[in-house]
């Protein structure tokens, strides 16, 4: 192989090596091979932590952990800062936070802080929480103590290299473990339940939560009919979700899929309603059966842009 680099102390000291490439015809090209720099992004005017951000929300899938999708980005955490980027599969949720330069104690306990924020407030997906830092080193026997605690931490060395004239991130996984398969991939195959069923499980004062919601949508379609999966009660129009119910110990969790409309969120600010957020094409809230007795007029009307939507759609 023919080139001009030599190694000393196994460094390369030329930065150009030429190879040989054998094309499909049987012809051989000549292939430039370049030595990379590496860039620190800390302080780096140019390339800074929103860089990053726009690298990664572009392509998630450059981390390494999968195929994965932008859910929202800068997300505000209740009592809390904002998570820098949301990630998502089928399977489960990421709670991606980046430092620049080394990791610091505060960097590890926000990461945990705002993954355990979304797991609690989306408890039937699996949850990682991952920390992506150019330096990991300082902090790795701390961050043990994590994983050995059974929280689901991801931790990822990045690398910004310059190989001529171009600027490339690579991430290293140095640390994590994975879940089993979501609750939500194990209920495509099971059995729906029944709402005799349901009933023994969360209680009488939360089905009748759900029940209430029936009779609010029979109103706007008659047909309608409630599906009890194992983890979660969802009602459809042909085959289309429109509303879901995960029970959580705070009461249910109610989700009503339905574009963001500047009159929808008016009816909710304007309401007594705990809501929680708005993502993933719907509206979420909790609710109980006081809340249900007190709020049923306000839900009746948001329930109503939901289906007229929907219907549209058919």
């Amino acid at each position: 192989m023919p080139g001009r680099g030599v190694l000393t102390e196994g460094r390369v000291c030329d930065i150009r090596m030429e190879m040989i490439h054998t094309g499909c015809d049987g012809s051989e090209e000549p292939v430039t091979f370049l030595k990379s720099e590496r860039v620190f992004l800390k302080n780096n005017s140019e390339y800074n932590e929103n860089w990053v951000q726009d690298r990664i929300a572009d392509n998630p899938s450059i981390l390494g952990l999968g195929k994965l999708t932008l859910g929202d980005r800068e997300r505000r955490q209740q009592g809390a800062g904002r998570l820098d980027l949301l990630l998502y599969d089928k399977r489960s949720r990421y709670e991606v936070e980046l430092q620049l330069g080394e990791v610091d104690g505060s960097h590890i306990i926000r990461t945990i802080e705002y993954w355990d924020k979304e797991r609690k407030l989306h408890p039937q997906y699996n949850h990682y929480a991952v920390l992506v830092a150019e330096n990991v080193n300082r902090f790795l026997n701390v961050i043990e103590l994590f994983i050995n605690k059974e929280i689901p931490l991801i931790v990822l060395q990045m690398q910004a290299l310059r190989v001529g004239e171009h600027i490339t991130l690579s991430f290293t996984q140095v640390l994590g473990k994975k879940l089993a398969p979501s609750v939500t991939d194990k209920d495509k195959k099971t059995s729906p339940t029944t709402h005799a069923s349901w009933k023994d499980k969360i209680g009488p004062e939360r089905i009748l939560v759900v029940d209430k919601m029936l009779e609010i949508s029979h109103n706007f379609d008659s047909t309608l009919k409630p599906t009890y999966n194992k983890n979660y009660i969802t009602f459809k129009i042909n085959g289309r979700r429109v509303m879901r119910f995960i029970p959580h110990r705070k009461g249910i969790m109610f989700r009503i899929i339905m574009r963001k409309s500047e009159e929808a969120d008016e009816k909710v600010n304007s309401s007594a309603l705990d809501f929680i957020e708005y993502t993933g094409a719907a509206y979420s809230f909790w609710l109980n059966a006081d809340v249900m007795n007190k709020e049923r007029k306000i839900l009746e009307e948001i329930a109503k842009l939901a289906f007229d939507e929907h219907n549209r759609r058919r």
